[in-house]
């Protein structure tokens, strides 16, 4: 790291990548996030900046390690995992509420492999926290908040749950407790408030890892509630210190559009944020669409390809499916160069339909694939659970149909018939339209089609506040990927172009 003051862009992880949880080994910064019902779960980041961030994998990368039932829904599955060094070793707890509890799991590297799970059944609740005295007891904290002496490699606990402090009185929902030997004290973190536009984040401390804790007198130490900034539903945060001394939180938050009442599309994304300490209490920098004046000058930072060819490697870590990925139904090898789906569940309205996707990481971007649907249906989809979500769809016989599901509602919005065989399928977001008043929405999906001629048509433009968490409910963003509706159907690339941050 340079020395030279420097600027950079929130949040540093754009798209739904919540409840990031860091910690640092040298001069490298490690982070993972929440994955919910999809598979690989909890993805893992590499920086060296604490800006520009690398996946470099996810953990829960095998079926033997994460159990997501067929009947899994969306925002089921992975909650709010802890990641921590200790003793030459990653360690990752984690909750899984659709199957298994609180888990934890090891690696020498990040980038994985990862051990099996090892259950903790005494473990309660959700949000477990990792956290290690100098005698070499590990303590784990959980919603509630509740702690109890474990010992990690067997998942036994020592000892009952106790309750500990837990936030402001009154506070909904204290949440993702982490426990911090800093200076002489130990320190309490929770997020409190609801992960909505109360979120907040608390702070007290207290002489061991069981207190008696003593509340900061300036608490909430970060919220954005009852404010109009750009950025809302601040919480859920990670602290960690830099090779130089200086602190930093990572925190989870949105950025609402549109109208009244803030349409949130994206999920809740990873912002970074600067702490200093006055009278041994952490106060918490700005948290914008930019970061404050670094000490320190970013690295450029690695350009992702906008295209992916689906080469027989495999694919690459940032693509996540519904519950599993069967090698049977997705597939990178049957045909060179093109990415193979096989369809199960019908359509995306079934929580195990055959779905490959990215987040969206970008609140305006285009994305593009060629299709082949020569041996079933299916296409390019916008999705955010599998009762919101839209789609261009293509069959075998040349129909093309963008569908809309909204809640109860499944509307064919626009058909056409093209000549039969692969084509380009395609969706981007358009701003809305003007004039603005308190009920514009977000922003809007485009759908087209474009034919081998070359021929581009524009099939239907529709409102994107129903793909908002806002009016679906749930804990996840929307997710831009390709589908099978039925039979088999072959991908050749698939292109995602960024058109703003």
């Amino acid at each position: 790291m340079s020395n030279h003051p420097a600027t950079a862009a929130n949040p540093v992880i754009p798209g739904f990548h919540p409840d990031p949880s860091i910690c640092r080994v040298g001069e490298d910064y490690f982070l993972a996030c929440s994955s919910f019902e999809y598979f690989p779960g909890i993805p893992l980041f590499h920086s060296r900046d604490l800006v520009n961030w690398t996946q470099i994998g996810n953990a829960l990368d095998r079926p033997s390690q994460l159990n997501l039932p067929a009947g899994t829904l969306s925002s089921g599955g992975l909650y709010a995992p802890t990641l921590r060094h200790h003793d030459g070793l990653f360690w990752l707890i984690v909750t899984n509420v659709s199957g298994g509890g609180n888990l934890v799991y090891t690696a020498t590297d990040p980038a994985g492999p990862w051990s099996e799970p090892v259950p903790a059944p005494g473990v309660p609740g959700i949000d477990p926290d990792l956290a290690w005295d100098e005698e070499g007891n590990c303590w784990c904290t959980v919603a509630g908040v509740a702690q109890v002496r474990f010992d990690p490699r067997t998942g036994e606990t020592i000892g009952e749950p106790y309750p500990v402090w837990s936030g402001t009185p009154g506070a909904a929902a204290p949440e993702a407790p982490h426990l911090y030997r800093i200076g002489g004290n130990w320190y309490l973190m929770v997020a409190e408030g609801g992960t909505e536009r109360g979120h907040a984040v608390s702070i007290a401390r207290g002489p061991s890892p069981s207190g008696p804790f003593e509340p900061c007198p300036a608490n909430p130490v970060l919220t954005h509630r009852g404010t109009n900034r750009p950025v809302q539903n601040t919480g859920h945060a990670d602290l960690v210190q830099a090779p130089d001394g200086s602190w930093w939180m990572v925190l989870l938050a949105v950025r609402p559009q549109g109208g009244t009442p803030g349409w949130h599309v994206l999920g809740r994304e990873t912002f970074l944020a600067p702490v200093t300490w006055d009278d041994g209490w952490p106060v918490i920098g700005e948290v914008g669409p930019e970061l404050p004046e670094l000490p320190w000058a970013p690295g450029p930072g690695e350009p992702e390809p906008s295209r992916d060819d689906f080469g027989s490697g495999g694919l690459r870590p940032y693509w996540i499916s519904l519950h599993d990925r069967p090698a049977e139904l997705v597939d990178t090898q049957e045909r060179d160069g093109w990415l193979t789906l096989r369809a199960r569940g019908g359509s995306l309205d079934a929580p195990d339909a055959v779905f490959v996707g990215r987040r969206q990481q970008h609140l305006a971007f285009e994305a593009r694939t060629l299709v082949d649907p020569a041996e079933g249906s299916g296409g390019l989809a916008v999705r955010l659970d599998e009762r919101h979500h839209y789609g261009v769809e293509v069959s075998a016989d040349g129909q093309v149909q963008v569908i809309a599901r909204i809640g109860p509602l499944r509307v064919l919005a626009a058909e056409t018939t093209v000549p039969a065989g692969p084509l380009v399928l395609s969706v981007r977001t358009a701003a809305a339209p003007e004039p603005h008043d308190a009920r514009t929405g977000p922003d809007s999906l485009v759908f087209g089609v474009e034919t081998p001629d070359g021929a581009a048509t524009e099939l239907a433009s529709l409102d994107g506040r129903y793909l908002s968490t806002e009016v679906a409910g749930g804990f996840t963003g929307r997710v831009v990927g390709l589908y099978a509706a039925s039979g088999t159907v072959r991908f050749d690339w698939f292109d995602y172009i960024p058109a703003s941050r």
